[in-house]
This record gives C-alpha cells, sequence and structure tokens, in this order.
C-alpha cells in the first residue's frame, strides 16, 4: 500500500491563518470555518467548548492569557470553565484536517488555470502562483509573481545598475547624475574629433592635442578668438596690428584708473612757469634800479680830471654800481664827478628781458595747449571707458546665455541618447516577437509541415554562389508536446549531390518537451516536392537509424541533419516542369505518428 503523501511542515502552524474562501471549488460548509477569522481552517485545532480554530488564530489568541470564546457567547452556549480558552486545553482535530486538505480547491489569482485540493494548494501552490500579484519591493509597484524578475532587471525605477564604463553600482533614477560624474565615461576631442576618451584622462588630452582649440594668449585685452594650438603663431602674426590696438587701449585705461602721469606733468610745469615768473620780476627791478642810477644829477669834483677819470673802459660791467667818491682833506682840492652808463649796457639787457618775456610767453601757451590736449584725452578716455564696460557687460550676460544654452544641449544631448538606448531595446524586443509570430504562424502540431520556398531562382543563385548553401525551414512539431523538428535543403546540393541535385535533409530540434518523450527517434519520415499541378510528386521516405547521433535526444540547438542528398535532380528542375510556379516551390513533410 502506498505511503500517504506527508502533509506540510507543522513550522507553517505559527504563522499563517486559514485559508481564502474563494479558492474552495465546491459548497463551503460552516463546519470547515475557523470561528476566529472566518476563513477555512488551517491546522485545525479543537477547544474543550467544541469549536474549531486555526493552530494560529488560537495561538494568537490565547497567547495573553484565558479568554473567553467568543463563538459560545454568540450562539449564547458560555459555559464556564469550558468556554474558556487557554493553553493546554485544546486538541489538534486531524480527521477535519484530513476532510478540510481533501476539498477541491481553485487558484484565486486572476487568469491561472490551477486546480486541486487544498493540501494540494498549500504544498506547491500557495505563494509560488506565475499570476499572484506582489508589490515590488524597491518602488511597491503591483506586479505578477511571474514578472518580478523581468520588473527588477528592465522596468523598475529603483532598480540598481552598474555603470558600464566605471561598473559602479547606481539607482536608475540617477542615470543621468552618474554620467555626468563617472570618471570612465567616454568624452569626444572638440579638436580632433577623437572619441571614447576618459573623462579622466580628458584634461591631459587637451593639453597636448594641436587641434583643440584655446583662448587667444591677448583674450586679456579683448581678443574673443579661439584658435587651435598649432594654428596659434599664425593667428598672431596675422592679428598683430589689432592685438596692438587693444594693449593700447587696455593701456589707456590702466592709465586713467591709476590716475597716470600726466597730472604730475602739469604740476611740474607750473612750478617752473613761476619760478620763471618770479626770475623775470628780480630781473626787471635790477634793470629799473640802474636806469634811475645812470638819470640822476653828477657829482662834482675837480673840474680838470673830472672828465678823464670818470669815463672808464667800454667793456666796464654795467650792473655793478659805482662806488662814491672818497673824502679828502681840505687842505687838497681834488675835482671828481659821475657820468651816465654807456648805451650798449641798456640795450643788453633789455635785449635780454625780452628773451626772458618771450620764453615765459611761449611756455604759457604751451601749458594752455597741453591743458586742453589733456581735456580732450580725458574724455576720449572716458568714452573709452563706457564703451570698454558696456562691452565687458555685454559679454558678460553672452556668457550667462551661452553656459545656460551649453547645459541645455547637454541635457537635450543625455536625454536624446537616453531614448535612443531605449527605442534600441524596443526595436530588438519587437524584432524578437516578429520572429516569434513569424515561427507561430508557420508551425504546426500534427507531423505534416509545407514549406513554401518564394523567390527560388535568386535563392538559387546565392547557393550556387556560396553566399547561402542552405536553408532551415521554421520549427514544426508532432504534437503540441511532441518532437520538435525543420528541414534543411541545399538548392544546389550538398556531399554527392554538390552541383547536381537538390539536397533534401531531416533535422531532430531540442524542445521543451524532450525529458516527455521516447528516445531515439524512431518514427518514418517521408519527404516531398510537390508538383503544383498535382500529378507527380517528388518523394522520398526514409525510417531513421537508431543507432545514430541524428535521433537521439539533442544536447544541442539541433542534431546533426539527416536525409536525402541526392532527393532531386537539378535537371529536372531546370527543363520546364510543374514544380516551380511562380518562382515558388512547396516542400512537404509527414512524420508517422504510429505509436505516439
Amino acid at each position: 500500500m502506498a505511503a500517504l503523501e506527508p502533509s506540510p511542515p507543522s513550522s507553517m502552524e505559527s504563522n499563517k491563518p486559514g485559508f481564502p474562501k474563494k479558492i474552495l471549488g465546491n459548497k463551503l460548509e460552516d463546519k470547515h470555518l475557523c470561528n476566529c477569522c472566518h476563513n477555512i481552517l488551517r491546522r485545525p485545532i479543537q477547544a474543550q467548548c467544541g469549536h474549531r480554530f486555526c493552530s494560529y488564530c488560537f495561538n494568537r489568541t490565547v497567547s495573553n492569557g484565558p479568554q473567553k470564546c467568543s463563538a459560545c457567547i454568540k450562539e449564547d452556549i458560555f459555559e464556564e470553565p469550558t468556554s474558556i480558552l487557554k493553553q493546554g486545553c485544546a486538541f489538534p482535530d486531524n480527521a477535519v484536517r484530513r476532510e478540510v486538505e481533501g476539498l477541491s480547491a481553485d487558484c484565486i489569482n486572476e487568469n491561472c488555470p490551477w486546480k486541486g485540493t487544498i493540501k494540494e494548494y498549500e504544498l506547491d501552490h500557495e505563494g509560488k502562483c506565475e499570476f499572484m500579484i506582489i508589490p515590488c519591493p524597491s518602488c511597491k509597484e503591483r506586479i505578477r509573481f511571474s514578472e518580478q524578475e523581468r520588473h527588477s532587471e528592465r522596468e523598475c525605477p529603483e532598480r540598481t545598475l552598474n555603470c558600464k564604463y566605471c561598473k559602479e553600482p547606481f539607482h536608475f533614477k540617477n542615470i543621468k547624475a552618474h554620467d555626468e560624474i563617472c570618471p570612465k565615461y567616454p568624452m569626444i576631442c572638440e579638436g580632433c574629433a577623437k572619441k571614447k576618451i576618459p573623462r579622466e584622462k580628458y584634461v591631459d588630452h587637451i593639453k597636448f592635442c594641436s587641434k583643440f582649440r584655446t583662448p587667444c594668449r591677448f583674450h586679456v585685452v579683448g581678443c574673443d578668438m579661439s584658435v587651435e594650438k598649432e594654428k596659434i603663431h599664425d593667428h598672431e602674426r596675422a592679428f598683430a596690428y589689432e592685438h596692438l590696438n587693444l594693449l593700447l587701449h587696455y593701456i589707456m585705461g590702466m592709465k586713467v584708473s591709476m590716475e597716470g602721469l600726466q597730472p604730475q606733468g602739469l604740476e611740474t610745469a607750473g612750478h617752473k612757469l613761476v619760478e620763471l615768473q618770479k626770475s623775470l620780476r628780480d630781473l626787471e627791478a635790477r634793470v629799473s634800479q640802474l636806469s634811475t642810477t645812470s638819470s640822476g644829477p653828477p657829482v662834482q669834483g675837480a673840474a680838470a680830471s673830472s672828465s678823464s677819470s670818470s669815463s672808464g673802459p667800454p667793456g666796464s660791467p654795467a650792473s655793478v654800481p659805482l662806488p662814491p667818491p672818497p673824502t679828502l682833506p681840505p687842505t687838497l682840492s681834488v675835482s671828481t664827478s659821475f657820468t651816465p652808463l654807456p648805451s650798449s649796457v641798456g640795450a643788453a639787457l633789455e635785449l635780454q628781458l625780452h628773451s626772458e618775456k618771450t620764453k615765459v610767453a611761449e611756455l604759457g601757451r604751451r601749458c594752455t595747449e597741453l591743458e586742453v590736449k589733456s581735456g580732450t584725452f580725458e574724455n576720449v578716455v572716458c568714452v573709452l571707458n563706457r564703451e570698454v564696460e558696456r562691452f565687458t557687460t555685454t559679454m558678460e550676460a553672452s556668457n550667462r546665455q551661452h553656459k545656460l544654452d551649453q547645459d541645455k544641449i547637454e541635457a537635450l544631448s543625455n536625454k536624446v541618447r537616453q531614448l535612443e538606448r531605449t527605442v534600441g531595446l524596443k526595436d530588438l524586443t519587437v524584432a524578437e516577437m516578429e520572429g516569434r509570430l513569424r515561427e507561430m504562424a508557420a508551425t504546426t502540431f500534427d507531423g505534416v509541415f509545407i514549406w513554401r520556398i518564394s523567390d527560388f531562382a535568386k535563392k538559387r543563385q546565392d547557393a550556387v554562389a556560396g553566399r547561402a548553401p542552405a536553408m532551415f525551414s521554421p520549427a514544426f512539431y508532432t504534437s503540441k508536446y511532441g518532437y520538435k523538428m525543420c528541414l534543411r535543403i541545399y538548392l544546389n546540393g550538398d556531399g554527392t549531390g554538390r552541383g547536381t541535385h537538390l539536397s533534401l535533409f531531416f533535422v531532430v530540434m531540442r524542445g521543451l518537451s524532450d525529458a516527455l518523450l521516447k528516445w531515439p527517434f524512431n518514427q518514418k519520415v517521408t519527404l516531398m516536392l510537390l508538383d503544383q499541378s498535382n500529378r507527380e510528386h517528388i518523394i522520398d521516405a526514409f525510417r531513421p537509424d537508431v543507432t545514430s547521433s541524428s535521433f537521439q535526444r539533442p544536447v544541442s540547438e539541433m542534431n546533426i541533419a539527416s536525409g536525402c542528398p541526392l532527393f532531386c535532380p537539378l535537371s529536372k528542375l531546370d527543363a520546364k516542369n510543374s514544380y516551380i510556379r511562380d518562382d515558388t516551390i512547396f516542400i512537404k513533410a509527414i512524420v508517422d505518428l504510429t505509436g505516439l
């Protein structure tokens, strides 16, 4: 007698209440319900009052001490002490447990086809149903249990990814921020256009890149051009005049800001002018004194000697006044007198005075011109300063706007790259789904398969040229859970039939139900080239050699092909025939299902 299947482990008794009512496939009876949670009994325990509880519910109820039985109170049969629930006063009701575990059950999850008993539900299905709705542990989105892995890897916004450049983990929502700081992120040099430069090496690269555009050395004085490093000297030679002009304006501005040397020059000139005017006044006073002395009355002395003694040599100094005559004793009688200065001395003094006045006038005129020019220069510098300030303000605003534009462009570029990656993944998924749909549309499950090969002439030319010597058909099956097979055709022949015959082979493929099938494959196979006028089909049949590896259980995607290398002479297809119509042929395969 077969042993009974063991019940689920008792560890479940302490952590789960009763089964939900919805799983019961037949009529629900009150005796199968817990008097505490009102669900279907799980590990039923019968209290001394006769009421049944789930083991979990009973232990939870009495965990805080003895309690009154709510069912007894509700039925108005409360009686102490039998209606008091407490530890040690209840026993497992195994008869009801076996009855409950034998009840029919349906999975409560939507679209789930599972059916069985409550015991099977608890052992094999509860908590494992692919259609069960569970919250994602990261983003809390409710998903199916079977989709948990795909959601965690592809869809969850809180999923953790490893950077494909630096291999560091980060949250998917931070992918943009990580790309901005990733030291291994590939950069593109704006000069030489070299790609895939790690960000950590980008600064070192542009230091030595001859194509990288760098600001002109005169950018501090206003040159806003950016030039490739290898062309910087050509730029400086070509724009030497503009650079000197910018440098001149820059120096003029510095002179104004530092109050220049011009006010000091004017102050020095003013001091010299005052000194010259003082010297002029002293000179005029001396000339006036000399004129007064020369125009006064002569002093009387000895008459005989006055004329000869008063006249000195012509070259005597004019600026020295004559000393007074000495006083003589009374006993002596000497006649003396003073005569006027010669006219040549006055003329020399007048000439010197006129020269000094001329110099003073010239110096005054030059000072006036210098003041006028200084005022004009100051006005020009003020205008230039205002223009420079306006230009600087405009440049700063332009630079700020340019930086904002660059940030926007970078953000949009990152978004475009992200969308391109997403579209690429979607395209791959769509292509994969389209391939599956085409395969499903051509798949049969009765061992009979008709393969339509269009564009026969072109495909045969490709086979002759060696570009595509062989073609595989879509897979077909002996039944939904039967053998998986396909056909392989060589339009220019293979092996002994190369260049003379059309070769057709049968291939056993690895399927999902191989573990349930009988091996080796031993079903008769019939291969046919259909006459589209339904008169004379080309037919070949064979029964598999069970010792051949071609018909053993596949260990790879498909076994070695086996079939007919001399299936149909090419000369028969080249002649007028009804096997090819509209550049299309039809191959039919029939697998004998006897014994399956």
